[in-house]
């Protein structure tokens, strides 16, 4: 039963969900952000991320960790502050040897909701169908545990 950590990265805030996969039944373990402060120095808030992602690795040792891909924003600045968050997030979960997957958002909306043009409510509602109980830490960490179930069921494919 392959445990499976989910990320959805951002400088200000990288959600991350852990979940646990056992054939075509998932069960949710934990999820969270990491929020950095925008008054800190960039390498500062770089050095936390990084941090404090270690801890969440150590702490639930995935078999597999699954990160959505970036989108472009609008504003150069924003983009290449997500592109050194993402860089991070994609170091920190390849050092210890986990397989990194990277799953673009359209296809995580498709796998969980059934359609990739899907409204963050939608993706949340279905949350709460694939994973009862659930008590999601913010829009952040939903998407990173809609990122863990986009691995669970595309991952081997």
């Amino acid at each position: 039963m392959p445990i499976i950590l989910g990320l959805d990265p951002g400088l200000a805030c990288t959600g991350w969900g852990v979940i646990r996969a056992d054939g075509n039944r998932l069960s949710h373990i934990a999820n969270g952000q990491i929020k950095t402060d925008a008054k800190m120095p960039l390498p500062s808030r770089l050095l936390q991320l990084d941090l404090e992602l270690k801890d969440i690795l150590i702490g639930y040792t995935p078999d597999a960790v699954a990160v959505e891909e970036v989108f472009v924003n609008k504003n150069p600045q924003s983009t290449l502050k997500l592109g050194q968050a993402r860089g991070v997030v994609l170091l920190g979960a390849s050092r210890g040897g986990v397989p990194v997957a990277e799953y673009a958002t359209r296809l995580v909306k498709k796998a969980v909701v059934g359609v990739g043009n899907a409204e963050k409510q939608q993706v949340q509602a279905m949350l709460a169908i694939l994973l009862p109980g659930v008590k999601l830490a913010g829009h952040d960490a939903a998407d990173a545990l809609a990122v863990a179930i986009t691995h669970a069921h595309l991952g081997g494919r």
